[in-house]
C-alpha cells in the first residue's frame, strides 16, 4: 500500500480540562472520501480545526503527503494543498461568483498583486475560475453577488474555492448543513464527483449521505477513536450504534 496522504498520530487537543481531541490516529490514503461523525461535542471541529492549522496541537503529529505540517502555519497549510470549507459559508460576498474564484486561483498561481485591477485582466486565472464553475455547476451564476446567492450555492462556490485555489486534500466541515433537500442532493452529487479526484476527510451529521458517500467511516466519541470501517462495518458496531446511531444491540 502507499504512504497515506493524511497521517495523524496521537493528535491531542485541551481546552482547560476538557479533552476536546484525546490520542486521536488516522491515516487517509490518496483519492480516499473519509467521513468523521460522532455525536455533537464529539471533537469533529476541533479536530478539522487542528488539521487546518486554526487551533495548535497540544499532543501528536500530522503529516501531509509526507511532509510533518503539525507546526506550519495556517496559510501555509493552504500553500500546500490543504484546503478546507467551514460550517459557516465564507466568500467575498460583493464580488462576483467568477471573480471570488479568479481570487483562489490567484493564490493557487503565488503571485502578489497589489491592487485588483491586474487579475481583472490576467485571462489565465479567469480560464481557471471558468473551469471550477464548470465543476461546482455554477456557470449560470457566474456573473452573480456571491452574497446574493441562495444558501446551497454558497455552500458550493465555498467548495469551488477550494478546488480553485489547487488543494488536493480536502477538508469538509458539514458542507450540507442547513440545506434544503434539493440543495442537499445537489452538493452530494458535487461531493461524489470529487471521489478519487482528492483526498477528502469529510465531516457530517447526514448518515445517509455519509454512508452513500464514503470509503471509510471513522466515529469520534468524546474526542477518541471508537471506530474506523467502511459502512457496513459502522452499521453493525456495537459500540458505534449505542453511541452515535442511538441503537441497541441485536
Amino acid at each position: 500500500m502507499s504512504a497515506p496522504s493524511l497521517a495523524i498520530s496521537g493528535l491531542s487537543k485541551r481546552f482547560g480540562g476538557v479533552v476536546a481531541v484525546d490520542a486521536v490516529e488516522l491515516q487517509l490514503q490518496s483519492g480516499e472520501l473519509h467521513a468523521l461523525i460522532g455525536p455533537n461535542g464529539a471533537g469533529k471541529t476541533t479536530l478539522v480545526q487542528l488539521l487546518s492549522g486554526a487551533e495548535r496541537v497540544d499532543a501528536g503529529s500530522i503529516h501531509l503527503d509526507g511532509r510533518d505540517i503539525t507546526h506550519v502555519a495556517m496559510h501555509q497549510r493552504a500553500g500546500l494543498g490543504l484546503g478546507r470549507s467551514y460550517q459557516i459559508s465564507s466568500v467575498f460576498a460583493a464580488f462576483s461568483v467568477l471573480d471570488n474564484l479568479a481570487l483562489a486561483a490567484q493564490a493557487r498561481a503565488r503571485r502578489r498583486w497589489g491592487c485588483w485591477a491586474p487579475v481583472a485582466a490576467d485571462a489565465v486565472l479567469f480560464a481557471a475560475a471558468r473551469g471550477t464553475l464548470d465543476a461546482i455547476g455554477l456557470s449560470a451564476r457566474a456573473e452573480t453577488p456571491a452574497g446574493a446567492l441562495a444558501h446551497g450555492e454558497r455552500r458550493q462556490l465555498e467548495l469551488g474555492l477550494a478546488l480553485a485555489s489547487g488543494a488536493s486534500m480536502l477538508l469538509l466541515d458539514e458542507p450540507m448543513a442547513g440545506m434544503a433537500a434539493a440543495e442537499a442532493e445537489r452538493m452530494l452529487a458535487l461531493i461524489a464527483s470529487l471521489r478519487g479526484k482528492f483526498t477528502i476527510l469529510l465531516v457530517e451529521h447526514d448518515m445517509d449521505a455519509v454512508f452513500r458517500l464514503a470509503d471509510r467511516i471513522t466515529v469520534l466519541v468524546y474526542g477518541r477513536v471508537i471506530a474506523t470501517g467502511g459502512a457496513e462495518d459502522i452499521r453493525r458496531h456495537p459500540d458505534v450504534r449505542r453511541a452515535y446511531l442511538g441503537e441497541d444491540q441485536p
